[in-house]
C-alpha cells in the first residue's frame, strides 16, 4: 500500500506521518486490496481536517474528518475508512 501524505498550511512533521502510517496499517489487515492511500492535512483556522481517498481496484473510497487537534482528527479519519472498506470489502464478497 503506498500512502501519499500532502499538508496544507501545516508541516508533515516525523510524528504525523508515523501517526498517519501507523493507523492506515489497520485498514490494510482489514483489506489487502489497496493500492493507494492519498492523505491530505488542512489546517484553517480553529479546525483541524484530515482527508483521504483510498484507490481500490475499479473503485475509490473517500472520507474526512474535523476536529481541534490533527491526530483526533486521524482517528476519526480512519475509523470512517475503516467502516467503509469494511462495507465494500461485504459487497464484493456477496457477488
Amino acid at each position: 500500500m503506498q500512502i501519499n501524505l500532502t499538508g496544507h498550511h501545516v508541516e508533515i512533521t516525523s510524528s504525523l506521518r508515523d501517526c498517519v502510517e501507523t493507523k492506515l496499517a489497520k485498514l490494510e489487515r482489514h483489506f489487502d486490496h489497496i493500492n493507494n492511500v492519498h492523505v491530505v492535512l488542512t489546517v484553517e483556522k480553529l479546525e483541524q481536517i484530515a482527508e483521504a481517498t483510498i484507490h481500490l481496484k475499479g473503485s475509490e473510497i473517500h472520507a474526512s474528518a474535523v476536529s481541534a487537534d490533527m491526530y483526533t482528527s486521524i482517528d476519526t479519519l480512519v475509523d470512517k475508512l475503516d467502516r467503509q472498506v469494511l462495507k465494500y470489502k461485504g459487497k464484493i464478497t456477496q457477488h
